[in-house]
């Protein structure tokens, strides 16, 4: 009969809105209070209190001091948050300690009170009797709010069946708020142990799963389990391969941050929780442990400096935006010529960093005018030069315009960090730029060699500017990046295509790459070319397959993958480093400075501006030719641009126009 009447009453429409709606705080504070006031009166009218005959006024002074204490120490405690999600014993300890501490503090108030006027307020006895009524009462109170919402969660079957990894305290604390959650998106089954010892049935009420290889399909698949969920914390072991058994066999993987994280920050308690969870994306298992950068020394340079970025719209540069501001720079300059993305970046800016002083500075790097009015205007201590076109087969299209703005654009930008005392110009390279292949590559090599030149030549004249230069491999996530084009592939069906089967990049994200950049900026002292460490490169054709599996799907089945073949100027792998440079270590292990030969300033000068100079007449094959005598390790793969490779091997003469000093001396 009991069960009936439970049943009729979760049927009624207001136990029904509790799957979408649970019980403010405010209200598990009002009833705690309720019962420790109940608690109070079962004291006073019980035959235990020899002051029985106490006035009106001596019995509501005393509740008001017994509630008045018991309220504070439950506010500053908690104790009313988290009802849902906690387990039994968690809720215990919470709540003895509650009764505790407000029991030591009345009996302290008493004893103070007594000793003033030889009275006391309450019996010692009776204000232990009031803390172990109350605490029986607060317990029941909390068992009957569990066993609602469990019964209330019981008759919801659109969840999804899941395994918390771990058995640990934290592994629990998600299990039961999970389990709890009102109108939640997962009904956690049990525990995956990952753990060699004693087998355990169930903890906690929660069944433990031992982890085995082989009994994956067994023990989700037979059990009508969906995915694996777990923390932050656990992420290192799945980037270490832990993940692969579950993605080859289709299991969804969920993430969710460190538990303390989300505990305590609800609004109400026990909802929401499955708004922390998210698909595990492909970004999130390629990664790394994370690098430790000096952020005190980025702060010590940024912090009320004028800082001026080109390309503030990009990946690259957008981040740094955000990192500078963080930083509290004095003024940021977004210089950009793209006016689409620089208004939705200043909307962002405002809404993000509205205290930040942010100018919008519309205009081409290559507009030596243009560009030169923002460095007179504004005088920026720091520049980070992030313009640059990118894309490797857009550029072998458009040879031209890579030299304009690539080679071109950094050499006006340059410039002007020197003639307007610029503290520190850092340039955003690339690991195409190490023995170039395409375009895109050179200029960049390009790029780079003009920024070293210009700094050691300043330095004889007595500049104080300092060039630096920092290259890294493929970022996660940018914009035209594979990891992007992959999933749109995913997302309509395939096929998701790859040049080759055997094509390996290195990658990393971009907050990761921007903080290089700004740490490059402060540590340097002009003249290095700053590598990071990458970690081991990722093939594509891996990075496919592992993209589908996370998607749900089956390789070659759900979705094909097929090759294309490699694009104009494409190489099978990258590297970091030319082959006759050396590297020296930095106070960061994982930041490196390339050790590159030194270029005569007078010879760089000359040949790039020839180079310019063909560039703006349309001459791409002499322009082509000369960038390869001048970067002599350029060589052009899958590109029309061969032909010019074999003209040049073929003892072809160098355009009257090109300058090298094959004498210049390799750097210390």
């Amino acid at each position: 009969m009991f069960d009936t009447l439970i049943r009729q009453l979760f049927e009624l429409r207001w136990f029904k809105s509790l799957k979408t709606n649970t019980v403010p705080r405010w209200m598990i504070l009002f009833i705690d209070m309720l019962l420790v006031a109940c608690s109070y009166g079962v004291f006073v009218l019980s035959s235990l209190n020899p002051q029985i005959t106490q006035s009106a006024f001596v019995i509501i002074r005393n509740l008001i001091l017994v509630v008045a204490v018991y309220g504070l120490v439950t506010f500053m405690s908690k104790s009313y948050t988290c009802v849902i999600r906690l387990s039994v014993i968690e809720d215990l300890y919470r709540e003895f300690v509650v009764v505790f501490v407000s029991t030591v503090i009345l009996t302290c108030i008493n004893f103070l009170y007594a000793t003033i006027t030889k009275d006391v307020l309450i019996s010692y006895w009776g204000i232990i009797y009031i803390g172990v009524l109350s605490f029986a009462m607060l317990t029941i109170e909390r068992l009957i709010i569990k066993y609602i919402y469990a019964r209330i969660t019981a008759t919801d079957s659109q969840r999804r069946k899941v395994l918390v990894l771990g058995t640990s305290l934290d592994s629990l604390i998600l299990a039961n708020a999970l389990k709890n959650e009102i109108g939640g998106k997962y009904e956690p089954v049990g525990l995956l142990s990952i753990k060699s010892g004693k087998d355990k049935d169930e903890i906690n009420g929660f069944k433990v799963f031992k982890y085995r290889p082989e009994k994956i399909q067994e023990i989700f698949i037979g059990n009508g389990i969906h995915a694996l969920i777990f923390d932050s914390s656990s992420i290192k072991l799945m980037r270490n391969g832990f993940a692969d058994a579950f993605i080859e066999n289709n299991i969804a993987l969920l993430a969710i941050n460190k538990v303390e994280e989300f505990e305590l920050d609800d609004e109400r308690d026990g909802s929401n929780i499955s708004t922390y969870i998210k698909e595990v994306q492909i970004e999130d298992l390629l990664g790394r442990d994370p690098i430790v950068l000096n952020n005190a020394l980025v702060r010590s340079h940024i912090k009320d400096s004028v800082v001026l970025i080109t390309g503030a719209c990009g990946s690259i540069g957008s981040e740094i935006v955000r990192q500078v501001a963080t930083y509290k720079a004095r003024r940021i300059i977004l210089v950009d010529q793209a006016e689409t993305p620089m208004h939705d970046l200043s909307l962002e800016m405002k809404k993000d960093f509205p205290e930040a002083d942010v100018v919008l500075y519309m205009g081409d790097v290559h507009n030596h005018a243009r560009m030169e009015n923002a460095f007179k205007e504004y005088q920026p201590k720091y520049v980070f030069h992030a313009a640059a076109y990118k894309h490797v087969p857009m550029m072998e299209l458009n040879p031209t315009e890579a030299v304009l703005t690539n080679v071109e654009g950094t050499k006006n930008i340059a410039d002007l960090a020197l003639k307007y005392g610029v503290y520190k110009f850092v340039m955003v390279s690339t690991d195409k730029a190490v023995n170039p292949s395409n375009i895109m590559g050179c200029t960049k090599r390009l790029a780079e060699i003009y920024c070293q030149s210009l700094f050691f030549d300043a330095q004889k004249m007595g500049k104080n500017t300092q060039f630096i230069t920092t290259r890294f491999g493929n970022v996660l996530g940018s914009n035209g990046s594979v990891i992007p084009l992959f999933r749109r592939q995913i997302e309509s069906g395939g096929p998701v295509t790859v040049t080759h089967r055997d094509i390996i990049r290195y990658f990393m994200t971009i907050p990761e790459a921007c903080s290089l950049v700004l740490e490059a900026g402060c540590m340097g002292h002009g003249g290095e070319i700053y590598i990071f460490d990458m970690g081991q490169p990722v093939r594509i054709y891996d990075l496919a397959m592992r993209m589908i599996s996370l998607a749900g799907l089956r390789p070659n089945v759900d979705i094909k993958i097929e090759e294309i073949g490699l694009r104009p100027g494409e190489k099978l792998y990258e590297e970091l480093l030319n082959d006759k440079e050396n590297t020296i270590k930095t106070d960061n292990e994982k930041i490196m400075i390339a050790q590159v030969r030194k270029y005569d300033y007078f010879d760089v000068c000359n040949n790039i501006d020839n180079i310019i100079e063909l560039a703006q007449s349309g001459n791409i094959h002499d322009m082509v030719k000369s960038m390869k005598q001048f970067v002599p390790e350029y060589k052009s793969m899958h590109s029309e641009y061969e032909n010019i490779d074999h003209e040049i091997e073929n003892g072809d003469k160098p355009n009257d126009n090109y300058y090298f000093n094959p004498t210049a001396p390799v750097g210390e």
